[in-house]
């Protein structure tokens, strides 16, 4: 009995020798891996100063995601502060602790469509496979109504990870935004806004950063422990979207953040955005959320 106990408690060391080394080396690895520097197509784009197209590069940074992580301004904010994880979005105004002072037009566009740098490392934290599929001329409008706001101070740009989610990070459970990007794509071509399943499918590409490729929901990985899990936008088990059969209902859950029974959904949902959008975006996106292929909740 005592070599079985002998035995047992040895193995159990090891083991918790082998878990250590290999946190240790999943640390560095992650680390090292955020550090690495990745070649991406370099595109230069007319950045437009026409009046129509800078409403559009507002109504764009208001409604898919830019202004909720960037806050209206452009100056930036804190994101999430979750124990060991702490998030400060960067300012892109050209004011104090700016992200941004230096970025020439493909730098802009490297950022936003592919998750890189301009310096070649990958963008962290940020959903660039949100923005990947904008058409050209939607991507130009964004950048010419960011390069337009007023300078304003923010706090320098942080982005702390737990190690757990480095490690994680480090062996492929947790992908930064230029892994999930098809970087030979060709850009998306325009598309006419109107309550079409083309346009609804375009306007469904700013949701995949939290819902999944597949719009399927689940865990995202390496958020915060308590951040729920995002929802199941297909008609499968466990769809969301049954709460939702008419735009009218699927409308008012975004402007109100709340469910048609009155329950508040997670404020991690970025309703600062969604309730900007207009109402041919939404009745668009409702109708082809409405045509997704089941798929069970959590398949991301």
């Amino acid at each position: 009995m005592n070599k079985w106990v002998k035995g047992t408690s040895l193995a159990l060391a090891a083991v918790a020798v082998l878990a250590g080394a290999t946190v240790l080396v999943g640390k560095a690895m992650g680390e090292r891996k955020m550090q690495r520097v990745i070649s991406v197509p370099s595109t230069q784009l007319l950045v437009p100063a026409a009046r129509a197209s800078l409403e559009q590069g507002r109504y764009l940074f208001a409604t898919r995601g830019c202004a909720d992580c960037h806050t209206a301004s452009g100056g930036g904010k804190e994101v999430i502060n979750s124990g060991a994880m702490l998030v400060i979005s960067p300012n892109i105004t050209r004011g104090a602790n700016s992200a941004t002072a230096t970025y020439v037009g493909t730098d802009w566009v490297r950022t936003l469509r592919h998750g890189v740098k301009p310096d070649g490392r990958p963008v962290m934290i940020m959903p660039s496979e949100d923005y990947n599929r904008l058409s050209n001329d939607d991507v130009a409008s964004i950048i010419a109504y960011v390069q337009q706001l007023p300078p304003v101070p923010g706090r320098r740009a942080t982005v702390q990870l737990p190690v757990a989610v480095k490690v994680l990070y480090a062996f492929g459970y947790v992908k930064d935004a230029a892994e999930l990007i098809d970087h030979v794509l060709p850009p998306q071509p325009p598309v006419l806004a109107a309550v079409s399943l083309a346009h609804g499918a375009y306007v469904a590409n700013s949701c995949v950063g939290c819902h999944g490729a597949t719009l399927s929901g689940g865990k995202i990985p390496g958020a915060p422990p308590e951040w729920p899990a995002p929802a199941n936008l297909t008609t499968g088990n466990g769809s969301a979207m049954k709460r939702y059969p008419t735009p009218e209902l699927f409308m008012a859950m975004l402007r109100s953040g709340k469910r048609p029974d009155g329950s508040a959904i997670s404020s991690v949902m970025p309703f600062g955005s969604l309730r900007e959008m207009n109402d041919v975006d939404v009745r668009a996106l409702h109708s082809y959320l409405q045509t997704l292929p089941p798929r069970a909740a959590g398949g991301r």
